[in-house]
């Protein structure tokens, strides 16, 4: 078995509570540097071994990001993510309710799955309208009509964004295939591909039916609590070759934060530890900090797990 603790890149999650000051390390002792993250290492240790899933794993579709991918670079506005993020859409063009088969292609083979319709796929993307917006233009980027303030040193001041408030507009809709990361490697799965007026690319809807979608399968978490100074990996946000992005959960009073993993041939645990913690009143959040770490090979088909719950992480670019 190789192991290995790499460092990763920066920003991540915070919870928080009353922090008190901690005093720096001893230079000796269980603190020390050479022995500050053999918790981690014992801990990912049960954590891979506790790892045993089902024959599906490797013969199944399970899928390890959501349902809804962008095909490319959307170039959002801050209208349009909101919109993105809140499923507002609205169609310029028919939906076909007709439903059809597909393939999925894994790297160590294919499954012929059946696949739901475009409306299908439609009314999962779909999640309602915007609430109406008064003083607000009727289409991104038009002008609000009137002033709404008293003019300033350089004319009138409208109190109103001019950015509009409306949903993504469908204005065609094809059957193609986008690369998911899925418990076989990344596949290319089946989607409804719809264009949409507002962004520069496809929004992808997967289009595999759900009965032939296996679910991640639960993870056997150890016993004890996750030792002190270590922090859970919250999920994963992007996977290139053997560069891999992850978010934390660290404390909002934590100081020097350190990305912690290590490799195994069949999986990787991810968390991270810190330092110290600063003086000061901690507030009760949770916030995000990605960081990046080069493994020693390709990611692959390997799961990324939590080094705290022992859960494989799912993809979540955004």
């Amino acid at each position: 078995m190789r192991r290995s603790l790499l460092p990763l890149g920066l920003p991540l999650l915070v919870l928080a509570a009353g922090c008190a000051p901690t005093a720096g390390d001893p230079a000796d002792g269980p603190t020390a540097p050479e022995h500050r993250w053999e918790a981690f290492d014992q801990r990912a240790i049960e954590v891979a071994e506790a790892w045993r899933p089902g024959p599906e794993w490797r013969t199944g579709y399970v899928p390890l990001q959501g349902p809804t991918v962008l095909t490319g670079d959307p170039r959002f506005t801050p209208d349009t993510e909101a919109a993105f993020l809140a499923g507002w859409y609205r169609e310029r063009v028919p939906i076909p309710p007709t439903r059809v088969g597909g393939e999925i292609r894994f790297p160590d083979g294919t499954l012929t799955v059946p696949l739901v319709s475009a409306a299908e796929a439609y009314r999962q993307l779909d999640q309602g309208d915007p609430l109406p917006c008064p003083g607000r233009p009727k289409r991104p980027g038009l002008p609000t009509p009137g002033p709404s303030v008293e003019p300033g040193p350089d004319g009138w001041v409208s109190s109103a964004p001019e950015t509009g408030c409306l949903p993504l507009t469908v204005t065609g809709v094809t059957l193609g295939a986008v690369p998911v990361r899925t418990s076989r490697g990344e596949a290319q799965v089946p989607a409804w591909l719809f264009t949409v007026e507002e962004l520069a690319t496809p929004v992808a809807r997967l289009a595999v039916a759900p009965a032939a979608i296996t679910p991640v399968p639960k993870p056997t978490a150890p016993a004890r609590p996750l030792p002190d100074r270590l922090r859970s990996a919250q999920d994963v946000m992007a996977v290139d070759g053997s560069r891999l992005t992850v978010r934390l959960g660290v404390g909002a009073c934590d100081t020097g934060i350190t990305p912690l993993v290590q490799e195994r041939p069949d999986v990787v645990v991810v968390g991270g530890g810190f330092v110290a913690q600063s003086y000061g009143l901690c507030p009760d959040v949770l916030k995000p900090e990605p960081v990046t770490v080069t493994l020693a090979a390709p990611l692959g088909a390997r799961p990324v797990l939590d080094v705290s719950t022992g859960a494989p992480l799912l993809i979540r670019p955004r």
